[in-house]
């Protein structure tokens, strides 16, 4: 019953989120570039990732979801979709971006990714041009472009946190998840990459379990890293919801929108859109994410 009656508390404040918000189906000018990061696999990041972007297309916007986890590529799975062609096979010319899309649950864009992403400092001057020409047309699909990396703190994933316009880091309240979380952003801060970022709080317990993890976090980020200013961008709770949508190869948000994990992601695409709306600084967009990725040696 308790549980009940937090549903219907969140959902009555997500009601009213909603309200005094207008909704807005694009933005002028170029898109956001969001990185999506962890310091460990395991913490529920491609879910989250997918669903994030689902919820962010429910209230109005284009979004593209980029799987850049070279290593364990999901977002295909969580969607059941099976693709054919990568933006490999955009960067030989074989296919233009508009062909490796694929098209997920609402109107969701996706790019499966490829090694490209991570060789592009490798890239001859004219594949770099035929990939940025091609990412024109991948901004014009998209008011956020949120790009899956990979765990950890490779130099791939570091350099793609700092090239992206903002970067959101997922953790659980797990110890090994938490140190791991601090880990990266100890390197980001002290290679002076950033110092902001925004974090959310993966299979929390209760309504108050998530803001005192981070809380707790955040003392240990300023005491240690005392000029890395963090955003709480909320948490997510356990649902069984989640782990029977991936079974399902559906998207949560699509198969249980009632549920306590799609209140809460809702909760948190409402949070940044609000954000990036009243936000002052310009964005780079995908082109300006490219360029600064391949300066710093990706």
């Amino acid at each position: 019953m308790g549980d009940q009656a937090e549903q219907l508390r969140t959902a009555a404040r997500e009601k009213r989120t909603e309200s005094s918000y207008e909704k807005k189906s694009s933005f002028a000018g170029k898109s956001k570039v969001f990185t999506i990061t962890s310091g460990k696999g395991g913490v529920g990041k491609t879910s989250l990732v997918v669903n994030l972007g689902l919820a962010l297309t429910r209230i109005g916007y284009k979004v593209v979801v980029i799987d850049a986890d070279l290593g364990l590529p999901n977002i295909d799975v969580m969607t059941n979709s099976f693709p054919s062609h990568n933006i490999d096979d955009v960067i030989s010319g074989t296919k233009n971006i508009r062909e490796i899309i694929m098209e997920g649950p609402m109107g969701l864009k996706m790019v499966p990714g490829g090694s490209g992403f991570y060789d592009l400092t490798n890239l001859s001057q004219t594949k770099r041009d035929i990939l940025l020409k091609q990412l024109v047309d991948l901004e014009n699909e998209g008011d956020f472009i949120l790009i899956d990396t990979a765990a950890g703190i490779s130099r791939n994933v570091i350099s793609m946190v700092e090239a992206g316009d903002e970067f959101i880091l997922i953790t659980t309240p797990e110890p090994t998840a938490m140190t791991d979380a601090y880990s990266l952003l100890k390197v980001v801060f002290e290679r002076g990459l950033r110092k902001e970022g925004r974090v959310v709080v993966n299979l929390t317990r209760n309504p108050d379990h998530g803001q005192k993890v981070y809380s707790g976090f955040n003392r240990v980020i300023q005491q240690y890293l005392p000029e890395m200013n963090l955003n709480y961008l909320g948490d997510v709770r356990y649902d069984p919801a989640v782990s029977n949508a991936v079974h399902n190869f559906t998207p949560f948000v699509v198969s249980r929108p009632q549920s306590i994990a799609s209140t809460a992601v809702n909760r948190i695409a409402w949070r940044i859109a609000a954000n990036s709306e009243v936000e002052e600084q310009p964005r780079q967009g995908l082109a300006g994410f490219i360029d600064r990725l391949k300066g710093k040696g990706a």
